[in-house]
Protein backbone atom coordinates (compact mmCIF):
# COMPACT_ATOMS: atom_id res chain seq x y z
CA UNK A 1 0.00 0.00 0.00
CA UNK A 2 3.23 2.51 0.89
CA UNK A 3 4.39 1.33 -2.64
CA UNK A 4 0.82 2.50 -4.77
CA UNK A 5 0.64 5.56 -2.15
CA UNK A 6 3.96 6.90 -2.92
CA UNK A 7 3.57 6.08 -6.75
CA UNK A 8 0.13 8.24 -6.67
CA UNK A 9 2.01 11.25 -5.02
CA UNK A 10 4.83 10.79 -7.28
CA UNK A 11 1.89 10.92 -10.25
CA UNK A 12 -0.06 13.60 -8.54
CA UNK A 13 2.31 16.55 -7.90
CA UNK A 14 3.82 16.04 -11.32
CA UNK A 15 0.29 16.73 -13.06
CA UNK A 16 -0.83 19.26 -10.23
CA UNK A 17 0.59 22.24 -8.62
CA UNK A 18 0.20 21.03 -5.18
CA UNK A 19 1.28 23.67 -2.45
CA UNK A 20 0.20 21.57 0.65
CA UNK A 21 0.02 18.71 2.78
CA UNK A 22 -3.34 19.57 3.11
CA UNK A 23 -4.05 19.77 -0.25
CA UNK A 24 -2.25 16.30 -1.36
CA UNK A 25 -4.13 14.65 1.28
CA UNK A 26 -7.40 15.47 -0.08
CA UNK A 27 -6.32 14.27 -3.26
CA UNK A 28 -5.20 11.35 -1.92
CA UNK A 29 -8.70 10.46 0.02
CA UNK A 30 -10.61 11.69 -2.87
CA UNK A 31 -8.81 8.44 -4.57
CA UNK A 32 -9.23 5.74 -1.46
CA UNK A 33 -6.16 6.49 -0.08
CA UNK A 34 -6.65 7.16 4.08
CA UNK A 35 -4.13 9.21 5.03
CA UNK A 36 -3.64 11.68 8.04
CA UNK A 37 -1.01 14.46 8.26
CA UNK A 38 1.44 12.84 9.18
CA UNK A 39 1.29 10.10 6.74
CA UNK A 40 1.92 12.59 4.18
CA UNK A 41 4.47 13.65 6.60
CA UNK A 42 6.58 11.08 6.76
CA UNK A 43 5.64 10.19 2.71
CA UNK A 44 7.24 13.82 2.00
CA UNK A 45 10.17 12.94 3.66
CA UNK A 46 10.83 9.93 2.41
CA UNK A 47 10.06 10.50 -1.47
CA UNK A 48 12.80 13.88 -0.36
CA UNK A 49 9.89 15.88 -2.29
CA UNK A 50 10.31 19.53 -1.72
CA UNK A 51 8.76 22.55 -2.93
CA UNK A 52 9.88 24.98 -5.88
CA UNK A 53 8.48 28.08 -7.14
CA UNK A 54 5.46 28.37 -9.32
CA UNK A 55 4.60 31.27 -11.77
CA UNK A 56 2.27 34.00 -9.32
CA UNK A 57 4.56 33.89 -6.01
CA UNK A 58 2.76 30.23 -5.56
CA UNK A 59 5.05 27.05 -4.53
CA UNK A 60 4.50 23.23 -5.19
CA UNK A 61 5.46 20.02 -4.77
CA UNK A 62 8.27 18.31 -6.66
CA UNK A 63 11.02 15.50 -6.57
CA UNK A 64 14.41 16.68 -5.71
CA UNK A 65 16.91 16.28 -8.48
CA UNK A 66 20.23 16.18 -6.33
CA UNK A 67 20.45 12.39 -5.58
CA UNK A 68 19.54 11.09 -9.08
CA UNK A 69 20.77 7.78 -8.26
CA UNK A 70 18.13 8.05 -5.28
CA UNK A 71 15.39 8.77 -7.20
CA UNK A 72 16.60 6.55 -9.95
CA UNK A 73 16.07 3.31 -7.50
CA UNK A 74 12.65 5.28 -6.33
CA UNK A 75 11.49 5.02 -9.85
CA UNK A 76 12.84 1.60 -10.16
CA UNK A 77 10.82 0.41 -7.09
CA UNK A 78 7.47 2.06 -8.86
CA UNK A 79 8.40 0.02 -12.04
CA UNK A 80 9.25 -3.26 -9.86
CA UNK A 81 5.62 -3.10 -8.04
CA UNK A 82 3.81 -1.76 -10.88
CA UNK A 83 5.24 -4.19 -13.77
CA UNK A 84 2.71 -7.10 -14.95
CA UNK A 85 3.78 -7.62 -18.38
CA UNK A 86 5.20 -6.34 -21.54
CA UNK A 87 5.22 -6.56 -25.72
CA UNK A 88 6.81 -4.78 -28.72
CA UNK A 89 4.92 -3.92 -31.64
CA UNK A 90 7.54 -2.68 -33.75
CA UNK A 91 8.88 0.67 -31.65
CA UNK A 92 5.49 0.54 -29.55
CA UNK A 93 6.48 -0.91 -26.51
CA UNK A 94 3.03 -1.94 -24.39
CA UNK A 95 3.53 -2.27 -21.06
CA UNK A 96 0.60 -4.21 -18.54
CA UNK A 97 0.79 -2.38 -14.75
CA UNK A 98 -1.57 -3.17 -11.95
CA UNK A 99 -4.76 -1.83 -12.36
CA UNK A 100 -4.33 2.03 -11.26
CA UNK A 101 -0.56 1.97 -11.59
CA UNK A 102 -0.03 2.61 -15.32
CA UNK A 103 0.67 6.70 -15.11
CA UNK A 104 2.81 6.51 -11.80
CA UNK A 105 5.25 3.66 -14.06
CA UNK A 106 4.84 6.25 -16.85
CA UNK A 107 5.81 8.78 -14.90
CA UNK A 108 9.04 6.33 -13.79
CA UNK A 109 9.72 6.13 -17.45
CA UNK A 110 9.88 9.93 -17.69
CA UNK A 111 11.84 11.04 -14.66
CA UNK A 112 14.01 7.97 -15.24
CA UNK A 113 14.96 9.77 -18.81
CA UNK A 114 16.22 6.83 -20.99
CA UNK A 115 17.40 7.98 -23.92
CA UNK A 116 15.52 5.59 -26.19
CA UNK A 117 11.96 6.78 -25.13
CA UNK A 118 10.22 9.53 -27.11
CA UNK A 119 7.47 9.62 -24.95
CA UNK A 120 4.66 7.52 -23.20
CA UNK A 121 0.60 7.28 -22.98
CA UNK A 122 -0.44 5.50 -19.64
CA UNK A 123 -4.23 4.49 -19.10
CA UNK A 124 -5.71 2.57 -15.89
CA UNK A 125 -3.06 -0.34 -16.22
CA UNK A 126 -1.51 -0.07 -19.70
CA UNK A 127 1.40 2.10 -21.09
CA UNK A 128 2.33 2.71 -24.60
CA UNK A 129 5.81 4.27 -25.00
CA UNK A 130 6.81 5.38 -28.30
CA UNK A 131 10.67 4.22 -28.77
CA UNK A 132 13.05 5.78 -31.60
CA UNK A 133 13.48 2.48 -33.10
CA UNK A 134 12.94 -1.59 -33.38
CA UNK A 135 16.54 -2.14 -32.19
CA UNK A 136 16.41 0.56 -29.38
CA UNK A 137 12.76 -1.25 -28.22
CA UNK A 138 14.62 -4.73 -27.37
CA UNK A 139 17.09 -2.68 -25.64
CA UNK A 140 14.36 -0.57 -23.48
CA UNK A 141 13.10 -4.51 -22.44
CA UNK A 142 16.29 -5.61 -21.53
CA UNK A 143 16.65 -2.65 -19.16
CA UNK A 144 13.21 -3.34 -18.14
CA UNK A 145 14.15 -7.02 -17.39
CA UNK A 146 16.84 -5.82 -15.43
CA UNK A 147 15.02 -3.80 -13.41
CA UNK A 148 12.53 -6.25 -12.05
CA UNK A 149 14.68 -9.16 -12.11
CA UNK A 150 13.01 -11.21 -14.94
CA UNK A 151 15.01 -13.35 -17.04
CA UNK A 152 15.86 -12.59 -20.40
CA UNK A 153 13.80 -15.38 -22.24
CA UNK A 154 10.66 -13.84 -20.89
CA UNK A 155 8.10 -11.48 -21.94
Amino acid sequence: MITQRHAKIIDLISRYEIETQEELADRLQGLGFKVTQATISRDIRELKLTKIAVPGGRQKYALMYDDFDGLNEKYMRVLRDGFVSMDMAQNILVVKTVAGMAMAVAAAFDKMQWPEIAGCIAGDDTIMCAVRSVDETIQVMGKIRKIIGMDEGVK
